[in-house]
């Protein structure tokens, strides 16, 4: 696997590789993302055959201009007024899908998911490619998304589907994109993001909240977005959320010791009072941007430390820390304590 840089020359050489076929890794503004040409179907399986990606898991087609989206898909009003102020950015649309997008990026539904990065190498790249990239986050399925290159050459190191990454400096994000689908009566969103439910409800009032979004999506029922039906985000130690104040949740960890090497990752300032764990610091529920941009690392950092259980700290799921909540329930199979209703 090669590691390229953010050089014209180096982005030459991916947008190279991404016609030819083969993937790569990039940044975006969100995760890095495994990118492929989304016109092409044997790409496209790459992805799926990289990441070891259920296939009944969506994908979502990344643009640089609304030329392409009208390529893509059947745009509605409410798709256009979602784009004028959210795009470039963290958001997603699902909306019908036109022929020309192969049934493999669509998991077979007739919707597709679409997005524009507002990441500058992104952008970059898809422009050079001229062709829109199908890119699921860059991870092996079901493990915590990447917000490094090191992350990505971490899980991709011997993959032999993978051609190269591109080495972009951390993602300002931190947690996947917004997604909202626009196929039904009233717009819905399905998985939240940094453009949370409060800003999009100023330019959508209708906008509904999917129930998966907070609960877990039954397996008979189909996924219409990345994020939804699989085990997802998932450390491989065993992952507890706590919600609560600091004293509940160190009353909780204090009274449930069983012995197993425990990292507990805390809000910033916290780290004393778990005195007895190893900590890891990931933000501020005052600032739930920092959350987000934080968590995944978080998770990679506590598995990687060979404990056998993390807790992980919880801020009410308001805003952006919808998006954190949301991960974090996905993360720890919705094993989720409320501290203080334990005192």
């Amino acid at each position: 696997m090669r590691i390229l840089s953010t050089s014209t020359e180096d982005l030459e050489i991916c947008s190279r590789l991404l016609k030819d076929g083969d993937i790569v890794a990039i940044p975006t503004e969100t995760v890095y993302g495994l990118a492929a040409n989304a016109l092409d179907s044997k790409a496209v399986e790459k992805i799926f055959k990289a990441k070891g990606r259920p296939a009944d898991n969506p994908l979502i087609v990344h643009i640089s201009d609304i030329a392409a989206f009208e390529d893509l898909c059947v745009p509605t009003k409410e798709a256009y007024m979602l784009a004028e102020k959210f795009w470039p950015g963290p958001l997603t649309m699902i909306l019908p899908k036109k022929p020309i997008v192969p049934t493999i990026v669509t998991a077979g539904l007739d919707s597709v998911a679409i997005r524009m990065p507002s990441h500058p190498t992104a952008k970059k790249i898809i422009s050079l490619c001229g062709v829109p990239l199908a890119a699921p986050s860059a991870n092996i399925s079901g493990k915590p998304s990447p917000t490094r290159a090191e992350h990505v050459i971490s899980d991709m190191k011997n993959n032999p589907f993978v051609a190269a990454v591109v080495s972009g400096g951390a993602c300002e994000c931190g947690v996947e994109s917004t997604v909202v689908s626009l196929t039904g009566e009233h717009p819905c969103l399905l998985r939240p993001g940094a453009v949370t439910v409060e800003q999009l409800r100023e330019v959508l009032p209708d906008l509904t909240v999917a129930q998966a979004v907070l609960q877990s999506l039954p397996e008979t029922e189909k996924a219409l977005s990345p994020g939804l039906k699989h085990k997802h985000y998932a450390p491989d130690a065993e992952t507890v959320c706590l919600c609560g104040s600091t004293e509940s949740a160190v009353r909780y960890i204090e009274n449930h010791k069983d012995g197993k090497k425990t990292v507990v990752i805390c809000f910033d300032g916290e780290q004393s009072s778990f005195a007895d764990c190893e900590t890891i610091a990931y933000g501020s529920p005052e600032k739930p941007e920092t959350l987000a941009e934080n968590v995944f690392d978080a998770l990679r950092k506590a598995d990687v430390s060979g404990c056998e259980k993390i807790y992980v700290r919880c801020a009410p799921p308001n805003g952006t820390a919808l998006a954190v909540y949301n991960r974090l329930l996905r993360a720890s199979n919705f094993c989720v304590i409320n501290t203080e209703e334990l005192i």
